[in-house]
């Protein structure tokens, strides 16, 4: 696809964001920022039997950020909380549709793939403590 395709997807996450919002008492609930550009995400899941059953993400940031951040939670919703511990960098890169994008630019787009990473850790921290582990031993964002 071309980079105008790539960059009308990223409008319309931006625009019309899927799964924006909070949820009501949350299993998880983390936030970071950027502090280079102001980007900040703060991610809210529910799990149950260790499966995402629902997912939200506020924050404040450029169009990258929260677009990237609106096509994450798709790619989780209704999966293995385990299975969101995969996805690379190289994933949401590819995602995103943007191959171009320098060293800030990258850290906008990834920024909710740390959070929902750091969000796991958190997670399993209690209930798990080696896949916790082993989720910040391969976790490695840029």
């Amino acid at each position: 696809m071309s980079d105008d395709i790539y960059r009308e997807i990223i409008l319309d996450h931006y625009r019309n964001p899927r799964n924006k919002g909070k949820i009501e008492n949350p299993d998880v609930s983390i936030h970071d920022s950027n502090p280079l550009c102001g980007d900040e995400i703060d991610m809210f899941l529910k799990v149950d039997n260790d499966n995402v059953k629902d997912i939200k993400f506020d924050g404040k940031g450029c169009a990258i950020c929260l677009a990237s951040a609106s096509m994450l939670t798709e790619m989780v919703i209704n999966k293995p909380l385990t299975k969101a511990k995969e996805i690379s960098k190289e994933d949401i890169l590819e995602n995103i549709g943007l191959t171009n994008l320098g060293p800030t630019r990258i850290k906008c787009a990834l920024l909710s793939l740390k959070v929902l990473k750091m969000g796991m850790v958190k997670y399993y921290s209690d209930k798990d403590p080696d896949t916790a582990e082993k989720i910040q031993t391969d976790s490695k964002l840029y």
